[in-house]
């Protein structure tokens, strides 16, 4: 079992900047794919930014250029760092582990993103 703890989200205005952090623990393995996934109302849940334990990243085409994964292995933590926010950005950010060789994939309980225009 992994455990993931969510931090960050909130509300902010267009144009401003949030910081989302996930911290993992229990069964962590080391070859691993950390990330972020967001899901609005009404609407599927989809890959935001994903960073392999080896630093392999993979960003929503949306989000190039505004939106930087990061991560601390030391600390099983992988951080979004958001910038330039716009209101479809609004929705729920789930963090997510995955370890395919073990059959792996945990999900954290969400942080609200709220972006005003």
């Amino acid at each position: 079992q992994v455990q993931l703890v969510e931090s960050g989200g909130g509300l902010v205005q267009a144009g401003g900047s949030l910081r989302l952090s996930c911290a993992a623990s229990g069964s962590i393995v080391s070859i691993n794919t950390m990330g972020w996934y967001r899901q609005a109302p009404g609407k599927q849940r989809e890959l935001v930014a994903t960073m392999t334990n080896g630093g392999n990243t993979n960003y929503l085409d949306s989000v190039k250029g505004r939106f930087t994964i990061s991560r601390d292995n030391a600390k099983n933590t992988v951080y979004l760092q958001m910038i330039s926010l716009k209101p479809e950005d609004t929705a729920v950010y789930y963090c997510n582990y995955h370890a395919y060789r073990v059959g792996y994939n945990y999900w954290g309980q969400g942080a609200q993103v709220t972006v005003s225009s």
